[in-house]
């Protein structure tokens, strides 16, 4: 696999924990977005993108996050025990989206989004700079055969 381009939209507010967006190429031929570069306790990671876990009112059916609790769509209250928990004790409430699947392609994926960050914030300090636009779409129809 080849990471063919990051691209970093740096966060305005850097005192926050969030310090990026991204949106990794990868062959030339498929895009990843909604990356996201976080300062841990650790230093930077890269954290992948991810939805909320929800589940359906049993009033109503009605599609609910996780830590609602009451249902959106009729007010009913939500039970307390819709959390479960992993194998580590944890509360898992998001579901990664695209993730990578060994140790080996997670280092590629943050030594390379990193590496783009500190370039990106290296940038950010120059007169004039403007950040990308990581909505801005490199796809046109016409280029598909």
């Amino acid at each position: 696999m080849e990471i063919s381009e990051v691209r970093v939209k740096l966060v305005s507010n850097q005192d926050d924990r969030l310090k990026a967006f991204c949106s990794m190429t990868l062959d030339n031929s498929f895009v990843v977005r909604d990356i996201k570069i976080i300062e841990g306790t650790g230093g930077l990671f890269v954290a992948m993108p991810s939805r909320k876990m929800s589940d359906h009112c049993s009033h109503c059916g009605g599609k609910n996050p996780l830590r609602s609790k009451f249902c959106s769509s009729c007010g009913s209250k939500l039970p307390e025990d819709r959390v479960h928990q992993d194998t580590k004790g944890r509360v898992k409430l998001h579901a990664d989206i695209a993730h990578p699947i060994n140790a080996q392609c997670r280092r590629q994926i943050q030594d390379a989004v990193v590496k783009a960050f500190n370039e990106e914030l290296e940038r950010s300090k120059q007169p004039g700079y403007k950040p990308i636009d990581l909505d801005e779409d490199d796809y046109h129809p016409d280029d598909i055969h």
